[in-house]
C-alpha cells in the first residue's frame, strides 16, 4: 500500500529520468522551436522547472557518480580514470562499492529499486548497478558508442545488461528506447502497491543518434529532433502507466540531463556559452524539471540547485535517515519544491576532471582557470548567462570574497591545476585483472553488425 512517514507526510514513489547529453536549450519548455516536446512541457507546466540546476561535471562518468552520491567528483575518485576523460569498456576502476548512493538510501527503507538505461559508473560486477542499491538493472552499462563502430574496430560488442549478465550484443538502438519503456512500464506496474524507485537513463542524445523511424520521419530537426521527440514521447508513457495505475499524486517525476550538449547535429544549449566538456554554463547547467501533482506548485524557479541535491532530497522525502560517517556535498532541497522556499545551495564548484575551474556564489560566477592554467574572469550569471561581459576588474572585491571560497574548496577536494590535494578525497573503486564484458565474434550473427555512424560522442 501506499505509504506514510512516521510524521504524517508523504512518501513518494520516484522516478528519475535522466538523459545524455541533452542541452540547455532542446526542451519547447526551455525555448525550442525545432524540437516538439509536448510531454515534457506538461511536466514543467504543470511542475516546477528548474533555470539555474548544475550536474557536477560536463561530462558523463563523474556527472553520474556524483548524481548518485551527492558528491563532487573529486571526493569519490571520480575526477580521472586512468587518464581518461570517462570510464571505458573493461577498465579496472568504477564506483566504489564504500561509497552510499541514493538507491542504497531509498533501499535501506523498503523502496523496490530499478535502474534502467545508462550506467556509465565501470563495468566490473563490483562496479554494476546491483552492487550499489539497485534490485534491478536493464541496460547499457557505458555509452552506445563505446560498442563496435566503423572506426572503432577495438571496441567490444556493446553488452545490453539484464542484471550483471549480458542478455545481447550490439542491440539494435533504434529500439532500445521502446524496450527501455516497456521495462519502466512493467516494473511500475509490479510494484504499484509498494514504495518503488526508478532511474530511467536514456542513451539518447548522445551520439551515435539512432531513433525508431517513427520519431525520425515527423522530426524537424533531423535525426538529433527525432532523438528528443523518442525521449520525450518515453515521458508521456510513463506518465501515463502512472495515472492507469493511480500513482500520479503518489509519485515525484524528476526529469533531467547528465551534462550539457555538444552543440552541434541539432543540438543546443541556448542562451548558454559553452557545452559538454567545458566549465562555462553550457557544459553543466541542464533542464531540469520537478512534477509531482497535488505537491509542487507550477512555478519557474531560479533558485540554484544541483543533481548532488538529489541524495539528502530523496532520502528527505523517504524518511530515509542519514547516518553515514562519509561527507557529501549534498543540500536537502524539499523546502524549495514543497513550500517555494529558498534553495539551501548559495555555492557551487565547476570541475572538469581533477581541476577547479570556477565557482558560483548566488549571483556571481568566478573563472580562476582554464586549460590547466589559472585565467580569471567575473560574470554576473543572472544578468549575463551568457557569459559575454566579464567584470573583473568593475568588481574586485566580489572576486576576492569568491576566491577565498576556492581557496576552502581545494584545501577539502584538491585542485590540480595549482597542486592542492585535498584533505577529504576518497579513493575510488579498483579490481584486479579486469575483463571486457564481451568479445567480438567474426562469426556471430550479429543483429547490428557494427554500427556504421562516424560519429562519436
Amino acid at each position: 500500500m501506499f505509504q506514510l512517514e512516521s510524521r504524517g507526510k508523504i512518501k513518494p514513489n520516484i522516478i528519475l529520468i535522466n538523459c545524455d547529453d541533452l542541452g540547455y536549450g532542446d526542451l519547447g519548455c526551455y525555448g525550442s522551436r525545432v524540437n516538439h516536446t509536448p510531454g515534457i512541457d506538461y511536466m514543467a507546466a504543470n511542475g516546477l522547472r528548474m533555470t539555474d540546476f548544475y550536474m557536477a561535471s560536463p561530462v558523463c562518468s563523474p556527472s553520474r557518480g556524483a548524481m548518485l552520491t551527492g558528491c563532487y567528483p573529486p571526493r569519490i575518485g571520480f575526477d580521472s580514470f586512468e587518464g581518461e576523460w570517462v570510464l571505458f569498456p573493461g577498465q579496472g576502476v568504477g564506483l566504489n562499492p564504500e561509497e552510499t548512493t541514493f538507491a542504497k538510501v531509498l533501499r535501506s527503507v523498503g523502496y523496490r529499486t530499478m535502474l534502467i538505461g545508462k550506467w556509465h559508473c565501470g563495468d566490473q560486477e563490483a562496479f554494476l548497478p546491483l552492487n550499489h542499491g539497485f534490485d534491478e538493472y536493464y541496460g547499457l552499462p557505458y555509452s552506445n558508442d563505446m560498442g563496435r563502430q566503423v572506426h572503432q574496430e577495438e571496441n567490444p560488442p556493446l553488452p545490453l545488461l539484464s542484471g550483471n549478465t549480458v542478455i545481447e550484443a550490439q542491440p539494435d538502438q533504434r529500439s532500445l528506447t521502446e524496450r527501455y519503456v516497456e521495462k519502466a512500464s512493467e516494473f511500475i506496474r509490479k510494484n504499484r502497491d509498494n514504495s518503488f524507485f526508478l532511474y530511467l537513463a536514456h542513451m539518447h542524445v548522445h551520439l551515435p543518434l539512432y531513433a525508431g523511424m517513427e520519431f525520425v520521419n515527423r522530426s524537424e530537426n533531423g535525426d538529433y529532433g527525432a532523438c528528443v521527440e523518442a525521449i520525450d514521447w518515453s515521458v508521456q508513457r510513463v506518465l501515463y502507466e502512472l495515472h492507469a495505475c493511480g500513482l500520479s499524486e503518489k509519485t515525484l517525476v524528476v526529469f533531467t540531463s547528465d551534462n550539457g550538449g555538444r552543440g552541434d547535429h541539432g543540438g543546443s544549449n541556448a542562451p548558454l556559452r559553452g557545452k559538454k566538456g567545458t566549465t562555462w554554463e553550457g557544459g553543466l547547467r541542464v533542464p531540469c524539471i520537478f512534477y509531482w501533482p497535488g505537491h509542487i506548485k507550477p512555478d519557474v524557479s531560479s533558485e540554484l540547485a544541483s543533481s548532488l541535491d538529489f541524495y539528502k532530497t530523496f532520502a528527505s522525502l523517504a524518511g530515509a535517515p542519514l547516518q553515514q560517517k562519509r561527507e557529501t556535498d549534498s543540500l536537502d532541497l524539499t523546502g524549495l519544491l514543497l513550500k517555494a522556499e529558498k534553495s539551501p545551495r548559495e555555492q557551487f564548484f565547476y570541475y572538469l576532471k581533477g581541476d577547479l575551474e570556477a565557482v558560483r556564489d548566488r549571483e556571481w560566477k568566478l573563472h580562476v582557470a582554464k586549460g590547466g592554467e589559472e585565467a580569471y574572469s567575473l560574470y554576473h550569471i543572472c544578468e549575463d548567462p551568457g557569459e559575454c561581459c566579464d567584470v573583473l576588474y568593475r568588481y574586485p572585491e566580489v572576486a576576492k570574497r569568491l576566491y577565498e571560497e576556492v581557496k576552502l574548496c581545494r584545501a577539502r577536494l584538491g585542485d590540480t591545476v595549482t597542486g592542492v590535494s585535498g584533505s577529504e578525497i576518497r579513493p575510488i573503486g579498483t579490481v584486479e585483472t579486469p575483463q571486457p564484458l564481451t568479445e567480438y565474434d567474426e562469426n556471430h550473427p550479429y543483429m547490428v553488425m557494427m554500427y556504421d555512424r562516424d560519429e562519436v560522442g
